[in-house]
């Protein structure tokens, strides 16, 4: 049998030594089945097989000994020497097996019962086959000697049962030919072959597994095994693949591998069927399982189905199963009642009689405002109408309407809804309420515009509130000098009937804290949120002006210098900072549900207010999108989007959402500012105030030598006051650098990234954290107690902070250069500390040394910090001494300090001179125009294309060090 399912391959590795190690205990059945293609008791007519000699084996008829009439051949030639006769049989097909056995039955002559036989008398034969192909033969091969277990010794000629012996033996593979002959060899025995049948094995056709598997021929060896292909009975279908069995040499089945099941709408019946679902029953998957009756409100009319449909009226939900009933929409919601105050109403209700046996019941609010009691002449509610907690999928059966307007008449009609609402063709059913809201005072003027101003005055305009409710009367303004008070307790306040004043007598280069509220009939509203204002400077007034600086963030743009004395503008009012004791950090992983910190400290958004507009990084868990908030009744605001990707785990869903419980805690200008997350919908974001420079130390190469020094000193004002502020609260921020502070707009600078803790426990393939000592740090940034004993204090963020200064003045270049981590650690116990970067004034480069104190006690604190920069602010000219002289303090000097700094004592060309200072990008513009002559070096800068001030100050510095270095050379030498 060759058929298509039928091939006789290896077995791969596993399978045979599965098989080797089990094949004993894995057969299916121990029945074979046999195909007999040569029997000779079954010959009625001679045999006809060939002799040589022809004195050798002779066909006689006999009886076996069951006395049935056989066809047999004989010799007993024992008494005369050197035997040698042969039997070929006829042509035998072989049918396409490749092993075929043969069956013996016969009986020997016991020589030792034989009187006077010669020595060469014998009580075995042997048996060979040829194969051949009916015309072409081959050479003869044996197959075995066969004995035979008993022998007679006398011969009974009455008939008595001779002592029959039976062998079975088995050859192959047989490939040469369509078939064989069969010859045995007799050399001096007296024997008599009874009957000779010749077949094969094969294992039976089965369904096994809910899969067939044909009758397949066993392989060319004892031990071959053959693969049988499965397929599925009908109404099944598969399940593991491929499908197949083995068929070893005995004719037995064995190792099912794969298999299939009955369909859906399909059931097992006596493992060999796949039975159709009678009506009334469904079965809704694939397997093993068995039909089920229908659930409660549904029905199925024909059989095999895999689903029982819902009756008029009933239905499933989206996220509903097969197996659950089906489910009707709620009634409406019972007893509203209605509370008034003003321009806000709270209605609670009871929930429906009948929830349509669901328990995903929800509720939603549809807001409607009239102009008379007609239904038509209604409109939907303004965006700006408040809803608390929401206005859809309530589970409460209480909602808080506010910012309606005054004295109006509106309609509020409260739906009930479940999970197959939306599968119903009539509208959720609701219960309407018509209440009209009371008198009340206007709402908040929504923000304060400077229109102009003076050194002793300036003038403010405001739009109107967006809800006057009623007419506006006038405006109450009042205003306190934020240099002089820190409270409310003395200010002055005046009233205004138009939507503008102009503050005058006032003090120049002050800032004023500035208030509006208006008024109507029903009294004044609220005041509007706290503006800071500033009078222009007569120019005697900037010291005056920085003794308020504590408390207020400092903003220093570039086009303000438009002279030496720069202009100092505070965009903010105050750093928000908390008292000691008043409002301490809580780690949100102390929390026993992580979310629930989520819940607490970060406001969830509505996705709907999101709009992300491109993609601006890639973080830690997702990419980094710039985009839009527009937050109801509010303006829009860009933002900055981090979401969590695809196939998170619980943990990284986790980690991700900690920054934001982070976050959500702080409130100061120097902080980046939360907005909020959205964890019901995917993706999961945090979104953050958008800071339009981005980082700083990138920001810093991009604008390399472009600020004054005075600048400089203000952005690290900022970073200090958060920095400071993080400290009150007890928090340690732990990975402070350049690349963490954020750039916006203004150039304030906003400290961010508070997920160093997942560094520390999980890996990472930045090379900026490195594992030292069982943990994953920023070592170039770290404290040397937090890189050797995890040490993390305020302390510890101090000496960070030194190497952010030191990266805001060598406009971000990287701490150490080159040098490895390893070095680094090596060189900071041998007291080596970073140099100062080029034109850095002697009191910042003395306030990195204090910052990087061994003792992590004698660093100063971040309040110092923030002091010593307002200092260095009220008093410029601190900032404009001797750039290189390093005061006594820690060792400077190291091998490794080589590898930062140019080596420019041995350039010999203009290649290497600009080569040396990473200038090579002005080589045409130099060559032909620069000369070297005893390191006197003349050129015009700005002519040959050099136009950055930041190139053109490091040029100019290394043709002073070349010159002092070649005055202390021979007045012979030059280059």
């Amino acid at each position: 049998m060759s058929g298509p399912l039928i091939k006789l391959i290896p077995v791969s590795f596993l399978e045979l030594i599965l098989l080797t190690l089990f094949s004993p205990f894995l057969s299916l059945f121990c029945v074979c089945v046999t195909e007999t293609v040569m029997d000779t008791r079954t010959a009625t007519a001679e045999l006809g097989w060939i002799s040589f000699p022809a004195n050798g084996w002779e066909e006689v008829s006999g009886y076996d000994e069951n006395l049935n009439t056989i066809r047999t051949y004989q010799v007993c030639n024992v008494f005369e020497p050197s035997q040698n006769n042969w039997l070929l049989t006829t042509y035998i097909d072989r049918r396409a097996a490749q092993r075929i056995y043969v069956e013996i039955r016969f009986t020997v002559r016991d020589c030792a019962s034989i009187p006077s036989v010669l020595g060469s008398c014998k009580e075995t034969f042997n048996l060979y086959y040829l194969e051949t192909d009916r015309t072409v033969s081959e050479s003869i091969k044996g197959v075995d000697t066969i004995a035979a277990d008993e022998s007679f010794s006398q011969v009974d000629f009455g008939g008595r049962l001779m002592k029959v012996n039976t062998e079975v033996r088995s050859f192959g593979p047989l490939s040469k030919g369509r078939g064989f002959h069969l010859a045995f060899q007799d050399l001096g025995a007296c024997m008599s072959l009874l009957a000779v049948r010749v077949f094969y094995k094969k294992c039976p056709s089965i369904v096994q597994n809910f899969a067939f598997f044909p009758e397949t021929l066993t392989g060319a060896e004892s031990t071959s095994l053959v693969i049988a292909r499965g397929s599925c009975i009908p109404n099944a279908e598969e399940v593991d693949v491929p499908i197949k069995l083995y068929c070893n040499g005995d004719g037995e089945w064995m190792v099912p591998i794969g298999s299939c099941s009955c369909k859906a709408g399909f059931e097992p019946d006596n493992g060999n069927v796949c039975r159709a679902c009678p009506q009334g029953t469904f079965k809704s998957s694939q397997g093993a399982g068995l039909c089920q009756q229908c659930p409660l409100n549904s029905r199925s009319t024909i059989e095999a189905a895999t689903l029982c449909g819902c009756r008029n009226g009933y239905y499933r939900g989206d996220m509903d199963k097969p197996e659950d009933m089906c489910t009707s929409v709620p009634s409406a919601p019972r007893n509203v009642v209605s509370v008034v105050n003003q321009t806000s109403v709270l209605l609670e209700w009871n929930p429906p009689r009948d929830t349509g046996h669901r328990e995903d019941l929800t509720y939603n609010i549809v807001c409607r405002r009239c102009h008379s009691s007609e239904r038509r002449a209604c409109q939907p509610c303004d965006d700006s109408v408040k809803f608390t907690p929401g206005k859809e999928v309530l589970k409460g059966t209480r909602v808080e309407i506010s910012k309606l307007r005054a004295h109006m008449s509106y309609t509020f009609d409260i739906q009930t809804v479940n999970g197959v609402s939306n599968k119903s063709p009539y509208p959720a059913q609701q219960l309407s309420i018509n209440i009209t809201t009371n008198q009340a005072a206007p709402s908040v003027v929504p923000i304060l515009h400077q229109v102009s101003s003076t050194s002793r005055s300036f003038s403010l305009s405001w739009p109107p509130p967006e809800q006057p409710n009623g007419i506006i009367l006038d405006y109450e303004i009042r205003y306190y000098d934020k240099c002089r008070f820190s409270s409310w307790v003395s200010f002055n306040s005046f009233t205004s009937d138009s939507p503008n004043v102009v503050l005058e007598g006032l003090r120049p280069g002050t800032g004023y804290v500035v208030q509006v509220r208006a008024r109507t009939v029903a009294g004044y509203g609220a005041y509007s949120k706290e503006m800071l204002f500033q009078t222009l400077t007569d120019g005697k007034s900037v010291g005056g002006l920085l003794k308020c600086v504590e408390g207020v963030s400092i903003t220093l743009r570039p086009d303000m210098f438009s002279g030496p004395t720069p202009t100092v503008t505070f965009p903010t009012l105050s750093e928000g900072r908390s008292s000691p004791g008043v409002k301490i950090y809580i780690d949100p992983f102390t929390y026993e549900d992580p979310n629930e910190a989520v819940r607490e400290f970060a406001k969830e958004i509505d996705p709907s207010c999101v709009k992300i507009e491109e993609v601006i990084g890639s973080g830690e868990f997702g990419e980094v999108y710039k985009g839009r908030l527009k937050p109801v009744g509010k303006k829009e605001i860009p933002v900055a989007i981090k979401t969590l990707k695809v196939g998170y785990s619980e943990r990284q869903r986790r980690d991700f959402l900690a920054e934001a419980s982070i976050m959500g805690q702080f409130d100061q200008p120097n902080i980046i500012r939360l907005e909020g997350v959205v964890t019901k919908s995917r993706p999961t974001m945090i979104i953050t105030e958008f800071m339009e420079n981005g980082a700083l130390d990138s920001f810093l190469r991009l604008n390399d030598g472009q600020f004054p020094v005075i600048q400089l000193v203000g952005m690290l004002r900022g970073i200090a006051s958060g920095i400071r502020y993080l400290a009150e609260m007890s928090y340690v921020h732990r990975d402070l650098a350049a690349r963490n502070i954020l750039v916006n707009s203004n150039l304030v600078c906003k400290v961010s990234d508070f997920g160093l803790s997942r560094y520390l426990e999980e890996d990472t393939s930045d090379p900026t954290y490195t594992s030292s000592l069982g943990g994953k740090i920023p070592v170039r940034w770290t404290a040397p107690e937090a890189i050797a004993y995890r040490k993390f204090t305020s302390a510890s963020d101090v000496w960070s902070y030194g190497i952010v200064t030191w990266e805001v003045m060598s406009y971000g270049e990287r701490p150490y250069w080159d040098m490895s981590n390893q070095d680094v650690i090596n060189a900071i116990e041998q007291d080596f500390r970073l140099p100062a970067p080029m034109d850095c004034p002697v009191v910042l480069h003395q306030l990195m040394l204090d910052c990087w104190q061994k003792d992590r006690n004698a660093r100063p604190k971040f309040p110092d910090i923030v002091s010593m920069l307002d200092k260095m602010i009220r008093n410029p000219a601190s900032l404009k001494a001797g750039t290189n002289n390093i005061p006594p303090g820690p060792s400077h000097h190291h091998p490794l300090l080589d590898r930062g700094a140019p080596d420019l004592s041995r350039v010999s060309s203009v290649e290497d001179w600009l080569a040396a200072l990473k200038m090579t990008q002005y080589r045409d513009s130099f060559i032909g125009s620069v000369s070297f002559t005893r390191w006197r070096l003349t050129l015009d800068l700005q002519r040959i294309g050099v136009s950055l001030a930041g190139h053109q100050k490091k040029i100019l510095t290394s043709v002073q060090s070349m010159r002092h270095h070649a005055d202390d050379q021979s007045p012979t030498e030059s280059v």
